[in-house]
């Protein structure tokens, strides 16, 4: 299997149902208590393509980027657009959005993340898929200069190690590793104009 450095047409993600999910095994015990554990360190995400189709051009592009992929074989790049920035939706990405941590004279190597925060818990992203031309870099509060980007492991590496104790800090936009969960795409066209969409079902890979 390869991952094809291609996005899901944006049109059709647009329209498309899903988020992220988590596994938690819960054993009840006898006296009514649980035990909860998660074998999972972060989230998954789950789609359903199917729900952005509109026109049967949608569906000849579907069906195209599904033949290219060689169905669940191959990975790709997909768009979610309720979040897919390191900024929120209300204003402009900037590079002070996500810590990436801190400089210690020696490391040179930061990789993208998002913070996750909710009553005083943080969940830390890591983002492996930034858009390249999105990503701007601050060392101390101040833009920086002499970096480059991995665009295809979400690593930003210095030229020279940030100072220590320098925060280094990042803005970007971001798209989600992923395949299709299915070998099969059923569509009839009697059923699709009359309103049914067929289920595409797309979910999130760790690489």
């Amino acid at each position: 299997m390869a991952f094809h450095e291609v996005r899901f047409p944006t049109s059709l993600s647009f329209g498309a149902l899903g988020g992220p999910e988590r596994r938690t095994e819960i054993v009840t015990m006898a006296n009514g208590f649980e035990e909860r554990n998660s074998p999972w360190a972060g989230s998954r995400r789950r789609y359903d393509a199917g729900m952005g189709l509109r026109s049967l051009d949608d569906v000849e592009a579907l069906l195209a980027f599904f033949e290219a992929r060689a169905g669940q074989l191959h990975g790709f790049r997909w768009k979610d657009w309720a979040d897919h920035r390191s900024a929120p939706a209300s204003r402009p990405i900037a590079a002070g959005d996500q810590v990436l941590g801190t400089g210690d004279g020696q490391r040179t190597e930061y990789g993208l993340r998002k913070a996750y925060a909710s009553g005083g818990a943080v969940y830390h992203r890591p983002i492996l898929k930034p858009v390249a031309d999105s990503v701007c870099v601050a060392v101390g509060g101040a833009e920086a200069t002499g970096w480059t980007l991995d665009p295809a492991a979400g690593l930003v590496v210095f030229d020279a190690p940030p100072p220590d104790g320098a925060r280094v800090t990042a803005g970007f936009a971001f798209d989600v590793p992923v395949r299709f969960d299915t070998d099969r795409i059923e569509v009839s066209m009697a059923t699709f104009q009359a309103g049914e969409v067929p289920r595409v079902p797309v979910v999130e890979i760790r690489i």
